[in-house]
């Protein structure tokens, strides 16, 4: 195969790949960039195949065994994921997200390993430098004594270096985001309180800059030591890194590891001059970007703000007495009913509490039955709700709830004064007034505004504190009614009450 028709084929599967972030910004068009983005990889593994195919004819090197070791790559990798995404559950897809950037962090770091021991193999210009006697390298260089050893170009060595080394932080510090998602793991690192001590900050910077002297020495010397220093270092800077970001800020955490990831690839496709690497890890890694600043705006929060620490760890520790001591107006599914029938207006928030109860479906037999009655039924998602970007969305498609009814804070928020009811299924932080109060940890956090709303009804399993850690004062209006319980049984209870 040509090297014009592999840059061809590569240039097709980036076509792809950028219409499937196109497909993918909207649920009507999600299937079809869905499809790009699978076709375009397809088009990119059989070009990366043929190309292997056409270099090992060049080099005189047995195909037959590396493309057995390639195929089997595919088929483990391939089918590892097929498996993950049919088993996984909605509740789930952050882990599965943070998992996913972390393979990709690891892919970086061995690729660069590889290429730095043996580059001719990545077709990395490099010339020989000492060999054993008597017989060839497989690119025809001539063994002299006793060993064989490459010099990179430093141009190379400096994308091996950043691709590496952003492969590293991302593989350790995705591994640690996986553990605070999931939240199974007793393990101090893994739990969703911040992770701070004294003189951390003052350690990430001198860590980080070590990092870059090793890379740089690197560089300018091709010290295989000082290489695999600056990745060891590199992988305990991902976990200092993420540690002390606290739950309510991992929506942001997953986006910026989807952006390192990105970067991380893109850094190996240009030392490897592989064109297919460059765009795909220069979109993910934009687009990721792009998707943190949006995380951090919709949270009134800089970049370098959830960086050096989350918030909620404090308020967590010292909220609970109070809630418990603070009485709430509660009452049934029936109760809630009732409120519902006799509305015109209806606005429903979900959140991560209907995520984990399974309960769209219910939900939307719910708004299909209020419908019915002439009630107008709209859904409110803040752009932070669940533990992902987007999860709500998602949730509410895979219901096939209407995209009409589904509308954005910015959208919304102005017609919560003239709703009659606003109900909120599982949501906390993101309705919580207290973003309106100064002082409060998330002040300036926009919110949807549920509590403009005639009559609130919240569904709660119990009054804990949201991801924030942060009490709600919505939930204590005179307005407010809890209703109790798991959200699927309760919602489900509620569409048999209103028959």
């Amino acid at each position: 195969m040509s090297m014009n028709l592999v840059t061809l084929l590569y240039l097709v599967a980036s076509v792809c790949f950028i219409q499937a972030l196109k497909g993918l910004s909207h649920p009507t068009t999600s299937i079809r960039g869905n499809i790009f983005g699978m076709t375009g990889m397809a088009i990119a593994v059989l070009t990366t195949i043929a190309l292997i195919h056409g270099q090992a004819r060049s080099l005189n090197v047995d195909f037959g065994t590396g493309i057995a070791y390639v195929l089997a790559a595919v088929v483990v990798g391939g089918g590892l994921g097929a498996f993950m995404a049919n088993k996984v559950e909605m509740t789930k897809m952050p882990e599965l997200v943070a998992f996913m950037h972390s393979m990709i962090g690891l892919a970086a770091v061995f690729i660069g390993v590889a290429a730095v021991a043996e580059p001719w193999a990545f077709g990395i210009t490099a010339a020989p430098v000492a060999a054993l006697i008597g017989a060839r390298t497989p690119d025809g260089a001539v063994i002299l004594d006793g060993f064989v050893r490459y010099a990179i170009p430093a141009g190379n060595r400096l994308e091996l270096f950043l691709g590496a080394a952003i492969g590293a932080i991302t593989f350790s510090g995705s591994v640690i985001a996986f553990g605070k998602l999931s939240g199974k793991y007793k393990f101090r690192l893994f739990q969703g309180a911040p992770v701070q001590f004294s003189g951390q900050h003052m350690l990430n910077l001198v860590l980080g800059l070590l990092t870059v002297a090793l890379g740089l020495v690197f560089v300018f010397t091709e010290s295989w030591p000082a290489f695999f220093a600056m990745l060891a270092l590199a992988f305990v800077m991902g976990v200092l890194i993420i540690i002390p970001i606290g739950g309510a800020d991992m929506p942001v955490v997953v986006s910026m590891l989807n952006s390192y990831s990105g970067w991380a690839a893109a850094g190996i496709g240009f030392s490897l001059n592989n064109a297919m690497l460059i765009v795909a890890g220069s979109l993910v890694g934009s687009s990721g970007a792009i998707l943190s600043y949006i995380m951090c705006k919709a949270m009134n929060r800089s970049f370098f703000n959830v960086i050096l620490g989350g918030f909620g760890g404090e308020a967590a520790t010292t909220g609970g007495a109070a809630k418990e001591q603070r009485p709430v107006k509660t009452g049934s599914a029936d109760d809630a009913a009732f409120v519902l029938g006799n509305a015109e207006t209806v606005v429903i928030v979900p959140g991560y509490g209907l995520a984990v109860a399974r309960a769209q479906h219910a939900v939307k037999e719910l708004a299909a039955k209020l419908t019915e009655k002439g009630i107008t039924v709209k859904y409110a998602i803040h752009p932070v709700a669940g533990r992902m970007p987007g999860h709500m969305n998602v949730l509410l498609a895979e219901a096939e709830v209407p995209y009409d009814q589904v509308f954005e804070m910015e959208d919304i928020n102005g017609e919560f004064g003239q709703a009659d009811v606003a109900i909120i299924l599982g949501a906390n932080d993101v309705v919580n007034p207290a973003a309106h109060t100064k002082g409060s940890p998330i002040y300036g956090m926009p919110i949807l505004e549920a509590y403009k709303a005639k009559t609130v009804i919240v569904n709660k399993r119990s009054m804990a504190a949201g991801y924030a850690g942060l009490d709600n004062e919505l939930f204590y209006m005179d307005k407010t009614m809890m209703v109790f319980g798991d959200a699927k049984k309760v919602v489900e209870d509620m569409g048999k009450a209103i028959e």
